[in-house]
């Protein structure tokens, strides 16, 4: 006999990414994985060439100066947060603390992969609530929550979507929850909604709440996806259960370096969120030019609707353009596109009206 996956391990659909090659492109420009097209600030860069001497001895356990650092930004209590590789294993590490066999988690329709894959592989099911006009809402998601509900997951502004709900929704949304149900604030794109109408990141409103866990990453505006560093604000009960599982030195002496530097590099986040902000507009604009409709977008990306997504997909790969096929997250007919810098925006827009304009032939 072999060994044999518990129960429900084979059934978990694994992660599947953007496309990040072209077949017979050496160097495609990839709009398929929401990368800050700015790289990181130098300062981070410096940081992680300069910890590359000690890359032979493990990392602080308690990544201890970024916890310092983070909490003295965001006026938070040390104690109280959490670190992982990306905020992908928060999730995991919550769902692996909170749930059993038997129970369920809630997502809203168009959910980002990772969690519906930490809930599955715990031994739960995930449930998906219907959105209305691909936002959240909070009266579908309450209305799927039962007595073996145990977490619900919500990411503002969203992914794969970028739509973004007011706050006072995801407040809404926590009022109507059971005291026993973990509220799962995903934040990764928070930083590019600063200044949307409505919006807040919830870690001040989530200080005096028993259920609620907010999760952040330095993936996107700050321009560290390869170090993979995250981190979550929760009740000191719920940062104690996680922190009893999480895996040693699970972030990086290199990447707590780096994102150490690229906390204390505001401009270069401001630089950023700026960028992120006009290159929506513009690229809104123009693939509405083109007759395709967009969602409103509060994030680094925009997604659009074509007659022929995979066809558009493929056509634009082979042009050595990668874009993101949404076919995974039930929008078969939408495709995501990173907001590059402004010659690759430039590059996409008129490689995309060559795409269309060959189809109409």
């Amino acid at each position: 006999m072999s060994p044999t996956p518990k129960p429900g391990i084979l059934d978990v659909a694994p992660y599947v990414p953007g496309r990040w090659r072209a077949d017979g492109i050496e160097r495609p420009l990839k709009l398929s994985a929401n990368e800050n097209p700015f790289g990181c600030s130098e300062g981070a860069r410096a940081a992680y060439l300069a910890a590359a001497g000690d890359i032979h001895l493990y990392p602080d356990a308690n990544t201890s100066a970024l916890r310092d650092a983070i909490a003295h930004k965001f006026g938070l209590e040390p104690q109280r947060l959490v670190f992982g590789a990306g905020s992908d294993e928060i999730f995991a590490m919550a769902a692996q603390a909170y749930l059993d066999r038997g129970d369920n988690a809630v997502q809203p329709q168009y959910g980002f992969a990772a969690w519906a894959i930490a809930v599955r592989a715990a031994g739960a099911a995930m449930r998906a609530a219907p959105e209305r006009d691909f936002v959240i809402d909070v009266d579908a998601l309450l209305a799927a929550v039962d007595e073996r509900t145990r977490m619900v997951f919500v990411a503002n502004p969203a992914n794969p979507t970028g739509t973004c709900a007011p706050f006072t929704e995801i407040a809404r949304l926590h009022a109507g929850l059971p005291d026993n149900v973990l509220l799962v604030l995903d934040g990764a794109y928070a930083e590019c909604a600063q200044g949307v109408q409505g919006f807040a990141d919830g870690l001040i409103w989530s200080r005096d709440k028993s259920n609620v866990l907010v999760t952040r990453t330095f993936s996107k505006a700050y321009g560290l996806a390869s170090l993979r560093v995250g981190w979550g604000y929760a009740p000191a009960p719920v940062a104690d259960a996680l922190n009893r599982i999480r895996l040693p030195f699970s972030v990086p002496r290199a990447g707590e370096a780096a994102a150490l530097a690229a906390l204390a590099d505001e401009d270069f986040v401001m630089r950023s969120v700026r960028h992120f902000e006009a290159g929506r507009e513009r690229l809104t604009a123009a693939l509405r030019r083109m007759g395709l409709p967009t969602l409103p977008s509060a994030t680094n990306f925009v997604t659009a609707r074509f007659e022929d997504a995979a066809g558009v997909e493929a056509a634009l790969a082979r042009r050595g353009v990668l874009v993101r096929a949404l076919r995974g997250y039930g929008m078969p007919d939408w495709l995501r596109v990173s907001i590059g810098a402004e010659a690759e925006l430039e590059r996409f827009i008129a490689e995309l009206e060559g795409v269309l304009a060959a189809q109409r032939v």
